[in-house]
């Protein structure tokens, strides 16, 4: 890298870069991109990784990050960080944790290990929860969270600790008494403070992990759950999907105020709900006239979907009955596509597609400075650690005045690429392979983490809108067991893929840790 010359190269046209390479004697086809700090190779047209290079640029970074600026009055020096947007992105290697003596220590004077349960097949943790009356929404929802991996260890590493919230919030004002598990016994229950939702699902988490198998009964989430959503605080049978984004909210309502008034402001922390299923939507308004396109952001705890339009309107049991005949999921992906049976990345491709905006849904153009006819994509900006997708099975119409349920089968696999929707994706399909800038800020976000996903819980609905019934399917150990409230069973896998799913939920493969921007010895 010792040559100085400095060309363009913009894509697909002449290349002025690879006239230098080609005109020079070999050993210059290797640039530098300038602007993203990365190597280019001008015989694959294309960005190239280099481990060494890349150390090199995050050494030269940090170093000028440390450069003393212009003398002052004092005529020291100090350290000014560089900009977020020049910062090189990084991922570190997994590295399991093992105690230290001291840590060792002090697990054995503050700790006690779980006894174990021989007399049952079930894994730790796979405990029924009780019916209270019409509470199958709130049982199947809660045995999905309960085996969510980063909610799981973040509550059972007493990340959350019930005693600890209930002191604060008793020196802060009155709050409900509470008994030995962390529920509540009483109070008046508003929304001053006088009850959490984590709290609960603290108390909840220690109970079905202690060992118990009897069924556990959620009474006193329940209970908390009614008055955050004192307007579905009944014993009718409530909407999973409503019970799971109100109970989310609550988390983060009651987490992130007691943040905000303990922590320094600015911290850019957020509650536990919002780090596992927080994810970032990215719509793209185009105007059909002049070309001018206008982003939005905006956050979203899951995704809704439609379902596909079925080409032959295939029933359950005919695709209940090619899916068991399948000998892989592959097959069984093909198999649902020849025969018309909609499947959840069909209704992905669906919500990312580009949709016309007729002539009655004109949006204004802030160049045009009139409202012109549209086109609008969505996409995925930033993927979050748990995905939850919402199929749209129940239809209320206001015209018709009728609700009903939509009974169609959904194909879903175990394993889920979530690469060909992320919003990097599909700008390079839209203007080629190269894209850089993202309208200003930093690069996709969604690079940071693996877009690999895979299944771990399916809540099902059986029955009609006004009676029906709700079942979770989780996967423990590479085994799937069926939550029916307090019956807990062992099931096979071809039971999970002729469910009739509503809520599906994927946890990425991998996960990484942030490199430190502090370049230390390791």
């Amino acid at each position: 890298m010792a040559c100085a010359a400095v060309s363009c190269h913009a894509p697909p046209g002449p290349s002025h870069a690879a006239a230098h390479a080609e005109a020079m004697p070999p050993g210059h086809e290797i640039a530098v991109d300038v602007d993203r700090a990365e190597l280019f190779c001008c015989v694959c047209r294309d960005q190239v990784y280099d481990r060494d290079f890349d150390a090199a640029v995050v050494l030269a970074q940090t170093a000028a990050s440390t450069l003393p600026a212009s003398a002052s009055s004092s005529g020291g020096s100090r350290a000014v960080v560089a900009p977020e947007n020049l910062r090189k992105r990084r991922r570190v290697d997994y590295r399991p944790w093992s105690p230290d003596p001291r840590e060792r220590a002090l697990m054995g004077s503050f700790s006690s290990p779980l006894e174990s349960v021989p007399t049952s097949d079930l894994p730790r943790g796979l405990r029924g929860l009780n019916n209270l009356g019409n509470t199958c929404f709130m049982n199947s929802v809660l045995q999905a969270l309960l085996h969510t991996p980063p909610l799981r260890n973040y509550f059972l590493s007493d990340r959350h600790n019930r005693y600890f919230c209930q002191k604060k919030d008793g020196v802060s004002g009155n709050v409900s008494k509470r008994n030995v598990d962390g529920a509540l016994d009483g109070g008046h229950g508003s929304k001053n403070g006088s009850f959490c939702l984590a709290c609960d699902m603290d108390a909840m988490f220690s109970a079905v992990f202690s060992g118990e198998r009897m069924p556990y009964s959620p009474a006193k989430f329940l209970y908390s759950w009614w008055q955050h959503a004192a307007n579905l605080a009944s014993y009718e049978q409530q909407d999973a999907h409503e019970f799971f984004i109100s109970m989310l909210d609550g988390i983060h309502e009651k987490v992130d105020k007691d943040r905000r008034r303990l922590q320094s402001q600015g911290s850019g922390d957020c509650c536990i709900a919002h780090r596992v299923f927080s994810g970032i939507l990215r719509s793209d308004v185009m105007c059909m006239a002049c070309g001018f396109t206008s982003t939005t952001y905006d956050p979203c705890l899951d995704i809704s979907l439609d379902l596909e339009q079925s080409q032959r309107g295939s029933v359950k049991a005919t695709s209940a009955k090619s899916h068991h005949s399948c000998n892989g999921e592959a097959e069984c992906m093909n198999s649902s596509q020849n025969s018309g049976i909609p499947t959840l990345m069909g209704c992905l491709d669906r919500f990312t597609r580009p949709e016309r905006l007729g002539s009655d849904q004109k949006l204004f153009c802030q160049q045009c400075q009139v409202s012109q006819e549209s086109l609008k994509q969505m996409s995925i900006r930033k993927l979050p650690l748990v995905s939850c997708f919402h199929i749209k099975r129940f239809e209320h119409s206001s015209i018709r005045k009728m609700s009903r349920k939509i009974d169609r089968y959904l194909h879903f696999p175990f394993s889920l690429d979530m690469a060909p929707y992320l919003s990097s994706s599909i700008l390079r399909r839209r203007f080629g392979n190269r894209i850089f800038p993202f309208d200003g800020d930093e690069p996709d976000a969604s690079n940071e983490f693996s877009s690999e996903f895979e299944l771990f819980a399916v809540v099902t609905h059986a029955g009609k809108l006004d009676a029906g019934h709700y079942v979770t399917y989780l996967r423990l150990s590479n085994q799937w067991y069926k939550c029916d409230d307090a019956w807990i069973t062992q099931v096979n896998e071809n039971i999970v893929r002729a469910a009739q799913g509503y809520m599906m939920f994927y946890v990425q493969k991998m996960l990484y840790y942030r490199a430190s921007d502090k370049m230390g010895a390791s």
